[in-house]
């Protein structure tokens, strides 16, 4: 999450980008079709973690890198069962990636789980999706400013809900935007969910007033006109929803993309982990794949092995230090 991006800096990251999927073009090329993988997500069906796992099995097998993939959802404590069982069955997990995201540097700098992502073994990111704040089609509240009223006229009124604990992305990105505005980040009524699924069911029933999610875990229920978007929090538009508005051109300067990749359990051959990210730099230049983000907005976002662990260093210090600011972290 930041504000006020460096152009040159902009630049810079779009250049690493397609360097690497040059890089994972030619690392296709000679890529081994995987006979079977499995899925492991943390959390219930709906959420982003489900449709990231699903959409990429998708593409796998219509590509023809994967001869057959299942999923197994597997939630608790936060994504850390998920992970506890990666680990502890690590032997006979040879062809099984666990998909995760953003969420899992907040929970191990929260302590949730004992776990980082230095247990496991980073094989790569794939997509990023921006934030987004969501409301129901017959809302009252149209634009960000109406959104700020309302908490400025009284906070308790204003149910926030997300597909996570408190003090997870969908709570960051929602109290930095109140924070920017003038308000208290600590008096936002936050309602976590256990996946986005069930957070956009609350949304739908009137449990909450507000939904702060991905911008792809809302997209079908806006195309179906269930939902609007207040905003998204993009440089600029989606040219697939060119009507959706980004929240930096209604005044609120939050910029943030979550990403999510996979990882694999601890304690394998090099030939192992090798297969897995040859099946994934496949994955990435694959038309298969390219339809899968075109439909649910994602844009692309690969990182892979050293490079990956070096993002991911990187994001949780600069998270951590968000955290704090915010009162999510002791300082």
């Amino acid at each position: 999450m930041r504000t006020r991006a460096n152009s040159g800096t902009r630049r810079h990251q779009l250049l690493a980008v397609t360097g690497l999927v040059i890089v994972a073009w030619i690392h296709a090329a000679s890529a081994a079709t995987l006979d079977e993988l499995n899925f492991l997500i943390p959390g219930g069906p709906g959420g982003g973690w489900d449709t990231t796992a699903r959409g990429t099995g998708e593409a796998l097998v219509k590509a023809g890198i994967v001869g057959d993939v299942s999923y197994q959802n597997l939630s608790g404590g936060g994504g850390g069962r998920a992970i506890a069982k990666l680990i502890e069955t690590a032997p006979r997990q040879r062809s099984t990636l666990l998909v995760n995201s953003t969420p899992m540097i907040v929970r191990s700098l929260q302590k949730i789980f004992p776990h980082s992502f230095r247990d496991l073994r980073p094989i790569a990111s794939v997509i990023a999706d921006h934030g987004a704040f969501v409301v129901r089609a017959d809302s009252a509240l149209k634009t960000w400013d109406d959104v700020v009223a309302a908490f400025n006229k009284n906070p308790r009124q204003l149910k926030v809900a997300g597909g996570s604990v408190r003090g997870s992305t969908d709570h960051l990105i929602f109290a930095r935007a109140i924070q920017l505005a003038g308000g208290n980040p600590r008096r936002v009524l936050y309602i976590p969910y256990d996946a986005g699924g069930k957070a956009m069911a609350g949304l739908l029933t009137g449990e909450t007033d507000i939904l702060s999610t991905g911008f792809g875990e809302a997209v079908d229920m806006y195309r179906a006109g269930e939902v609007r978007y207040i905003g998204i929090a993009a440089d600029e538009r989606i040219a697939d929803a060119p009507d959706v508005p980004t929240l930096r051109s209604q005044g609120c300067d939050v910029v943030f993309a979550n990403w999510r990749g996979f990882f694999a359990a601890p304690g394998h051959s090099d030939e192992v982990y090798a297969r897995l990210s040859a099946a994934l730099a496949a994955l990435v230049v694959s038309d298969a794949f390219a339809e899968v983000r075109r439909r649910h907005g994602w844009s692309l976002h690969y990182r892979t092995d050293a490079d990956f662990v070096t993002f991911l260093t990187q994001q949780e210090t600069e998270i951590g230090q968000l955290m704090r600011e915010l009162g999510f972290l002791r300082k």
